[in-house]
C-alpha cells in the first residue's frame, strides 16, 4: 500500500505550542486513539502533517514504467548476476532513471534490499549479496555527493521533480520517491528479480538514513527499515535537539533537503505541528531499527530516546511493540565498520525471518530514563525534610544544597587521566582552531577530564573562564551545528583568556554516567554533581588536579563562569556556593522555579524528570510556591560579584517575565550596577553575537580592576 497521495487539506489545525512531542495517539480534534482500528485515521493525519510540515507532497499520479532497457550484465563466481539497467517512464518528458540490480543464483523468492550506492554504504551491499539478497543501488545519491561509478545518480531527483512543477515535493523526498518507483519494477514480473514482497528492507546512513526513513514512511511495500544515525528531523525530534544542544536546527538542513518554510521554526520548535517521532509512527507496525552512536554530532542520544518512546506507544496499540529497536553503539557518527555492517544484516535476517530471533541481541538500553517512584523510594525521611527557614545567607545555602542533594563522600587517589588524542579527535576538540591558540588536555576533581585553552604565548598570569555547556548528550562540551566563524573556548582564547572546557556529568564522553547515576548516589542530583565538578576546576586554578608541562600560569583571583542554557544553571548554582568565583554569565540559564510554567515551556517536569536534573523539584509540583529555594536566592548568593543574565525575549525555554520579575527580586543586594540583566529580541542561542557579548563583559570588568573601580 502506498501512501504518496497529495494532501487534501490547505492547513493544518492550530495547536498550543507543546514543549513536550505532540501527541501520536491523539487525534487533531483532541479526541485520543482508544483501539487499533482508530489508527488508520489518525495516521492519515500524522501523513498530512509530516508532509505539510517537513518534505512536501509528490505528485498524485504514478508514471507507469513504459521501458526497460539493459545497459549492462555481468555473473560473478558464485553465480549471481549483476546487471545496469535504465528505466523510461510515462512522464510528459518520458524521463528515465539508471539503476543497478544484483540478483543471487538460484530461483527464489529472495530478500530485497534497496540502498543508495554511496561509498561508505558498498559494504552493506555486498554483505547482502552474500547472503543471498537481491540488492538494488537506486539513484538517491544527494545533491552534494559524487560516486564516479554512479554518473548523475545525484541529480535524476531534479529532472523528475521538473516534471511535475505544482508538485510542493523537496529533494529528500523526491529520492525517497525514486525508490518507490525503483520498486515498482523490481517486484513486477519481468524484472525476473524473484524478490520476495514480505522481505523487502531499505538501509541508510545520516542523510541517507534520514531518506530511508522517509521511503518506508510512504511506501507500505517495504517491510524493514534500518536507519543509521539519520539525525533531525528523522531520529531526533527537533524539539530535543536545536540551538541548545549544538546539534541540528530547522535552518540547518543544507540545500532542498525540505521546505524552506520550516526554517522559520529555529527557536520556535515547540510550535511545529508535529515532529520527527511521526516517521517512526508511519512505518509502524513493520520493523524499524534506529542505529545510533552515543558520541555522534548529528544525534544527541536524548532525543532519540524521545522519538523513540513516542513512537513505541503506536506499536504497542498495534500489537507489535517488539518490532520497534534502538541500537546503540561506541563512538562517533562515523566510520561504518565491518562488524556494524555484519550486525545490521543480522537484524534483517531476523526481521525477515530468515534467521532464529534474536531480538535477546537488540536490548532496550535507554540512557534517559528517570524512574521517579524508584528515586522517591530510595530517600530517607531525612531527605525529604524541607523545614529550612530564614532568609540569611546561611540558611538560603542550606536551602540550596537540600535542593541539590547530599554528595557521597570524596573518593581518594589520583586525578583521572587525560584525554587521548583519539578522544579529542572523536569530539572534534580541533575543528573550530584558530591561530595563536593551544589546546592542553588537564583532568580533575571526581574524574573530570577536559582542555584548557589558552595563546600560544600568554603575557603573564591568564584570567580564567570556565566554559559550561548546554543540553549536548553526545558533544559534551564541543560545539557542533551553528557555529558561526569558530567556539566559544577558541574565541576566549584568542582575547588572552585561559578557558577551561569539559564535559559535565552525563554528557560528551561522560555520557553513560548519567544512565548509572540514580542508581550509584540516590540521594544527590545531578546538577549537585554539575556544580562540584565547578567546584573542582576552581580548586584546579588554584593549584589541584593534573595540569600538564605546557599549561601557562592561571590567575587564581580571576576565575569567571561563562554558561548557556544548562550551562547557565549550573553556573549560576556554582557561583552561589563557591565565593572563589569572581564573576558568572548565564545565557538562557536562568529559569525561575516557583514561577507558573507556561503551555509551551515544559516547566519544572523538565528539571525534575525529563533530563532528571533536580528531582526534588518533583515533590512540589502544583504548589510550585513551596519550592524552598528559588533563582533570585542564588542571585543574592553571587551578590555583590558581577553577574550578567541573558533571557531572550523569543527563548521558548524561558518565561522572559518570570527572569525579569526574579533578577527584581534580587537587585537590591548589588549596591552598584553588577547585575546585569538583557533581554534581547531574540530565540534562545549561543553564537558569534553571544561570544561577543561575553568578551564585552569581561573587558568591562578588566578595565574596571585596572581603573581601581
Amino acid at each position: 500500500m502506498l501512501s504518496w497521495a497529495p494532501l487534501l487539506v490547505f492547513g493544518l489545525q492550530e495547536r498550543e505550542p507543546e514543549a513536550g512531542l505532540p501527541a501520536l495517539l491523539r487525534f487533531d480534534d483532541g479526541l485520543a486513539v482508544q483501539a487499533a482500528e482508530d489508527w488508520p485515521a489518525r495516521r492519515e493525519e500524522v501523513r498530512r502533517a509530516m508532509l505539510r510540515t517537513f518534505t512536501g507532497a509528490p505528485p498524485e499520479e504514478v508514471p507507469a514504467i513504459i521501458e526497460v532497457e539493459e545497459l549492462s550484465s555481468k555473473r560473478t563466481d558464485d553465480g549471481a548476476t549483476r546487471r545496469v539497467l535504465r528505466l523510461g517512464f510515462d512522464t510528459p518528458s518520458r524521463c528515465s532513471f539508471e539503476l543497478h540490480v544484483w540478483r543471487p543464483a538460484g530461483e527464489g523468492p529472495f530478500p530485497l534490499l534497496l540502498t543508495q550506492p554511496r561509498g561508505y554504504q558498498m559494504a552493506w551491499a555486498e554483505e547482502a549479496s552474500r547472503r543471498g539478497f537481491v540488492v538494488c543501488l537506486y539513484p538517491g545519491l544527494d545533491s552534494h555527493h559524487r560516486e564516479a561509478d554512479f554518473p548523475g545518480y545525484d541529480s535524476v531527483w531534479q529532472q523528475f521533480r521538473s516534471e511535475y512543477p505544482t508538485a510542493d515535493w523537496t529533494e529528500i523526498v523526491t529520492k525517497a520517491w525514486l525508490a518507490s518507483r525503483s520498486l515498482d519494477y523490481l517486484l513486477s514480473p519481468r524484472s525476473g528479480a524473484a524478490v520476495d514482497p514480505t522481505a523487502i528492507g531499505i538501509i541508510g546512513h545520516s542523510r541517507y538514513g534520514k531518506q530511508s526513513l522517509i521511503a518506508a514512511a510512504f511506501d507500505e511495500r517495504i517491510t524493514a527499515v534500518l536507519a543509521r544515525s539519520p539525525g533531525s528531523p528523522a531520529s531526533c525530534p527537533y524539539r530535543f535537539t536545536s540551538r541548545d544542544t549544538f546539534a541540528e536546527a530547522p535552518a540547518d538542513f543544507p540545500g532542498e533537503w525540505f521546505l524552506p518554510s520550516l526554517r522559520g521554526y529555529t527557536g520556535r520548535e515547540h510550535e511545529l505541528p508535529m515532529d520527527a517521532h511521526g516517521w517512526a509512527a508511519l512505518v509502524a507496525p513493520r520493523p524499524l531499527l534506529f542505529h545510533t552512536a552515543l558520541n555522534d554530532g548529528a544525534e544527541p542520544t536524548f532525543a532519540v530516546e524521545r522519538g523513540y518512546l513516542a513512537a513505541k506507544e503506536v506499536y504497542r496499540l498495534l500489537g507489535h511493540e517488539e518490532n520497534l529497536f534502538l541500537d546503540y553503539r561506541d563512538g562517533a557518527h562515523n566510520p561504518i565498520t565491518a562488524e556494524h555492517v555484519r550486525r545490521n544484516l543480522d537484524w534483517f535476517e531476523a526481521a525477515f525471518g530468515r534467521a532464529e530471533d534474536r531480538r535477546a541481541d537488540f536490548p532496550e538500553r535507554l540512557l534517559h530514563r528517570f524512574d521517579r517512584a524508584a528515586w522517591r523510594a530510595a530517600q530517607r525521611p531525612a531527605d525529604l525534610a524541607t523545614d529550612l527557614r530564614g532568609a540569611g545567607r546561611e540558611q538560603r545555602v542550606a536551602r540550596v544544597r537540600w535542593l541539590l542533594g547530599e554528595a557521597p563522600p570524596p573518593a581518594d587517589g589520583e586525578p583521572p587521566p587525560l584525554l587521548t588524542a583519539e578522544e579529542s579527535a572523536m569530539m572534534t576538540h580541533d575543528r573550530w582552531t584558530v591561530q595563536g591558540v593551544r589546546r592542553t588536555p588537564v583532568s580533575f576533581g571526581a574524574g573530570v577530564r577536559g582542555n584548557l585553552y589558552a595563546p600560544d604565548e600568554p603575557e603573564g598570569a591568564l584570567p580564567v573562564v570556565v566554559w559550561l555547556h548546554p543540553f549536548s548528550y553526545h558533544s559534551g562540551y564541543n560545539e557542533g551545528y551553528g557555529v558561526q566563524g569558530t567556539t566559544v573556548y577558541h574565541r576566549l582564547a584568542s582575547e588572552g583568556y585561559a578557558v577551561i572546557a569539559y564535559d559535565q556529568c552525563g554528557f560528551g564522553l561522560r555520557l553513560r554516567e548519567g544512565a548509572r547515576f540514580d542508581e550509584q548516589t540516590p540521594r544527590w542530583s545531578r546538577l549537585g554533581c554539575m556544580v562540584e565538578d565547578v567546584r573542582a576546576a576552581v580548586d584546579f586554578v588554584h593549584g589541584a588536579g593534573r595540569p600538564d608541562a605546557r599549561s601557562p600560569a592561571l590567575d587564581s583571583g580571576r576565575v569567571f563562569l561563562v554558561g548557556y542554557s544548562l550551562g547557565g544553571m549550573v553556573a549560576l548554582h556554582a557561583a552561589a556556593l563557591d565565593p572563589r568565583v569572581t564573576g558568572v554569565a548565564s545565557f538562557s540559564g536562568l529559569a525561575p522555579w516557583r514561577w507558573p510554567p507556561s503551555p509551551g515551556s515544559g516547566g519544572n517536569r523538565r528539571w525534575s524528570d525529563w533530563h532528571a536534573l533536580v528531582p526534588k523539584l518533583a515533590l512540589f509540583e502544583g504548589r510550585e510556591e513551596e519550592i524552598p529555594a528559588d533563582f533570585d536566592d542564588l542571585l543574592r548568593l553571587v551578590a555583590p560579584r558581577p553577574c550578567l543574565v541573558v533571557a531572550p525575549t523569543r527563548d521558548r525555554d524561558h518565561e522572559v517575565e518570570a527572569v525579569r520579575a526574579c533578577v527584581d527580586r534580587a537587585r537590591d543586594a548589588w549596591p552598584s550596577d553588577g547585575l546585569v540583566l538583557e533581554t534581547p529580541d531574540d530565540v534562545g542561542r549561543f553564537q558569534r553575537d553571544q561570544h561577543q557579548r561575553v568578551l564585552e563583559w569581561l573587558a568591562g570588568l578588566t578595565s574596571a580592576e585596572h581603573s581601581g573601580d
